[in-house]
């Protein structure tokens, strides 16, 4: 799996130093603290100042691994419950309705409810692409919009094409509950960035991956 250059600044990140230490590490996975610093362009003794006060509410924790020659390094993670920090939408609620709903209506009708939303979600995505040419103005526009969304969207080259990174679920309870709601959102990303691009999943939340991937790649390529 390819590292995200450290250099490359995230799409958004909040203003309050510890939420953007939450977000860094959420969007980059795990890191030291002389990496979060380059990332936020900071000092090192201001990320471990928010790094202590972050482990003292259970929000990361760290590993020690070898160095060389030197003392071991430590590893900054988001623990579960620096994750929760950025929750699933109405997830108690949601897993509730979809069971009502495959309970009354059967998974047929569970299918017909994520149809009704793939096509709502489907016209919104491609209102947002008219006038888009090239498959990296498709997917900056994809990732605009699936930020909005909740999903912390991301692009970068990757290979002859790209890799499109959501690096939140807002809907994973739901998702876990019904995985028709991860096949709709691949068939729909195929359908909007159209019949030139070719879209796989390449890592999964379900799957037990810390984001979900696709690599996105021109039909054309050699």
């Amino acid at each position: 799996m390819t590292t995200r250059p450290l250099d490359l600044k995230p799409a958004w990140m909040p203003h309050q130093p510890a939420d953007r230490i939450l977000s860094t590490l959420k969007t980059r996975g795990a890191l030291g603290i002389p990496d979060i610093a380059k990332v936020l362009d900071v000092t090192v003794e201001a990320v471990r100042q928010q790094m202590v006060k972050l482990q003292s509410e259970g929000l990361v924790d760290a590993e020690s691994r070898p160095a060389g020659r030197g003392r071991p390094t430590q590893i900054w993670r988001l623990t579960g419950t620096g994750h929760a920090r950025f929750p699933d939408t109405h997830a108690e609620m949601t897993v509730q309705m979809i069971s009502a709903v495959i309970t009354v209506f059967g998974e047929k009708g569970m299918d017909q409810l994520i149809g009704v939303r793939e096509e709502n979600m489907r016209a919104n995505y491609r209102e947002a692409m008219q006038g888009a040419r090239s498959l990296k103005t498709k997917l900056e526009r994809l990732a605009d919009i699936r930020s909005r969304e909740g999903y912390m969207a991301e692009f970068r080259p990757e290979g002859d094409g790209f890799l499109f990174i959501e690096n939140h679920c807002p809907i994973c309870t739901a998702a876990q509950a019904c995985t028709g709601f991860c096949r709709s959102e691949l068939q729909l990303f195929e359908e909007v960035l159209g019949p030139d691009a070719s879209v796989s999943r390449v890592e999964h939340v379900l799957a037990g991956a810390r984001r979900c991937a696709y690599q996105v790649s021109p039909k054309n390529a050699p």
